[in-house]
């Protein structure tokens, strides 16, 4: 295994009674990366994740952690640690107690455990409240203590299991950004579960789309969200129209088709589709609107408009086809395009894609 690997899933499946949550799942995490499990509830990456913590154990495959097979490794001597969802504080502790709480249990020296309890607390901006109990805490002060007792043993890999879901928009945001500096600063890498692809597509180096059970995707942020490899991850991350398309001739990597407009158009492809009918993604952003519209061009009727500050988001019908579409506000009168007008609608081939069933 390659050096660069913190954690390497090999051929992993799981069962639970007769349903099957991970199907020969593959896939490693580099060292010193920030790493995401995308998908909606069910796709079985939180199994993952306790799989990787040594709270479940694979019917089939193994886990290795910086080479080391560690699937008969219990829980508690695995250098992992995990951020809940519910933060799992200790009431009855002042917020340095629970900092120091894992450091105890691994035997430091008391004059260590200090300075690494005040040098974590200081790191997640909260070392004048070291005294107090979790209860005096808002969520977000709860967020940064969970962090700072999980980061204080110097786990090899952290785990953070939906741990921004409780928290409001504007927190949440907040946290990104937090969460992101510390896993610069500290140079551990972080495994990260969420169903949001906002927070996914924000913060990680790489993400791992999962559904029924299985990878469907791993790349880079705008990998995943301007090349998707199929139709489950292209609706699943972002917003997108489906069209189909007759496809007249493809290559690896290209496929001319005529759309449902009449056009004939060469657009990048997901895979090496065969003649005949196929699917076109294309996002609501990529269509150009009004004195805008350029490239593959046609004419939409607007149906409705959502009106959303710096955007608009607007439903458009061609020959009884319908199509979203979005629109930066870019003036302060905002969009003038309104409801019922014809408008001229554009997009550039290659912002579309073929994409696989």
């Amino acid at each position: 295994m390659s050096q660069q690997n913190a954690v390497e899933v090999i051929d992993v499946s799981k069962n639970f009674g007769s349903y099957q949550a991970l199907r020969s799942v593959n896939f490693e995490i580099r060292e010193n990366e920030f790493f995401t499990m995308l998908g909606p509830s069910g796709c079985g990456k939180t199994t993952l994740l306790r799989m990787i913590a040594g709270f479940e154990t694979p019917d089939r495959g193994k886990f290795l952690l910086h080479g080391r097979d560690i699937v008969d490794i219990p829980p508690h001597k695995r250098r992992v640690n995990t951020v809940f969802q519910s933060y799992a504080l200790f009431p009855h502790m002042t917020l340095a107690q629970n900092v120091a709480f894992g450091l105890e249990n691994l035997g430091w020296e008391r004059a260590r455990i200090t300075a690494r309890v005040g040098e974590m607390l200081e790191r997640v901006h909260m070392g004048a409240f070291a005294n107090r109990k979790p209860e005096q805490l808002s969520g977000g002060q709860r967020q940064r203590i969970a962090l700072a007792r999980a980061l204080a043993p110097e786990p090899e890999v952290l785990l953070l299991d939906e741990p921004l879901s409780a928290l409001d928009l504007k927190l949440r945001q907040a946290m990104r950004d937090e969460l992101r500096t510390l896993q610069r600063d500290t140079g551990i890498t972080f495994v990260f579960v969420t169903h949001d692809q906002e927070e996914a597509l924000d913060m990680s180096d790489r993400i791992a789309v999962l559904g029924s059970g299985e990878v469907q995707q791993i790349g880079t942020p705008s990998e995943i969200y301007e090349e998707p490899s199929n139709q489950f991850v292209a609706d699943f991350v972002g917003e997108t129209n489906f069209f189909e398309v007759e496809v007249l001739e493809s290559t690896e990597k290209t496929a001319t088709v005529r759309t449902p407009f009449g056009q004939v158009i060469s657009v990048p492809s997901s895979t090496h589709v065969l003649p005949g009918k196929a699917t076109l993604s294309i996002r609501p952003e990529k269509l150009n609107l009004g004195d805008q519209a350029q490239g593959v061009a046609f004419q939409a009727e607007v149906v409705k408009k959502h009106y959303l500050g710096g955007y608009s988001h607007y439903q458009l019908s061609v020959g009884g086809v319908e199509i979203r579409a979005s629109r930066r506000n870019a003036s302060r009168e905002g969009d003038m395009i309104s409801v019922g007008s014809t408008v001229h609608v554009g997009f550039i081939e290659g912002s579309a894609r073929v994409l696989a069933a």
